[in-house]
């Protein structure tokens, strides 16, 4: 406490200086600013669109976990770590980097497909702000539709109290998200699974090894590491991991 007071007491002098500066940038700067604008719509003063594009920045995490092909990614790196029984190797910001880069990869023609239809038109104000919203929508939800399974799709529906949707723009996005993630879920458990099984059986064969030895103390664990590393290693194993991730979400 001492030591930030240290460093507080020479900027006091400051301080009269400093007010009056700050009320005359209040002064000058509306809170609220409301124009008419072509078109019939309206802009706001630019305190209030920084104010907007700091909200839709906060959102950024939302969206990158529940519309695009991360959380299946990160899910199926992190059941690989597990498999390979490694304990934190690679650590957990390799595993959210590749996850993100893979993700990227992945999405790169979705997210050119809504800067070219919806931000650069935008940006160039041939469209309005809700206009380019909803065309931005149109290629994430195709995305999401491709992977999304029907019963999902029904059984959240349901849950809502919708009725049955007879095409795909009337699903509402309350519904798409949920679904969307849910079979992003089963997806990334089953692909768990199946490549669970070698390794386990790596497990199971150095386990039953150890006990027909009589080397009931040694951890199998301990043993069957270096021969799942060196099956990794000789199938390629990243590489071949990243191209059925990828390949897991072409239409």
């Amino acid at each position: 406490m001492r030591r930030w007071l240290r460093l507080l007491l020479p900027l006091l002098p400051l301080l009269p200086g400093l007010l009056p500066a700050v009320a005359q940038a209040q002064a000058t700067i509306p809170l609220v600013s409301v124009q008419p604008a072509q078109g019939g719509g309206s802009s706001y003063a630019l305190n209030i669109q920084i104010l907007l594009l700091m909200t839709v920045l906060t959102l950024l995490p939302a969206a990158l976990i529940t519309m695009t092909s991360f959380t299946r990614i990160l899910i199926v790196l992190a059941i690989l770590r597990q498999a390979l029984g490694t304990a934190q190797t690679p650590s957990n910001q390799i595993i959210l980097g590749l996850s993100l880069f893979l993700s990227l990869f992945i999405m790169a023609p979705v997210l050119q497909t809504a800067y070219d239809e919806a931000l650069k038109p935008y940006l160039e104000e041939t469209v309005g702000f809700e206009e380019a919203l909803t065309t931005a929508q149109r290629p994430f939800r195709d995305f999401m539709f491709s992977q999304t399974r029907e019963n999902d799709l029904i059984m959240f529906g349901e849950l809502g109290g919708y009725d049955p949707f007879a095409t795909p723009d009337d699903v509402p996005m309350v519904v798409l998200l949920p679904s969307f993630l849910t079979s992003e879920l089963k997806t990334a458990f089953q692909i768990g699974f199946l490549m669970f099984v070698p390794f386990l059986v790596i497990d199971l064969v150095v386990a039953a090894v150890l006990m027909s030895m009589g080397m009931m103390m040694l951890s199998p664990m301990l043993i069957s590491l270096p021969f799942k590393l060196m099956l990794f290693v000789l199938i390629d194993g990243w590489s071949l991991i990243a191209a059925t991730l990828v390949s897991s979400f072409a239409v």
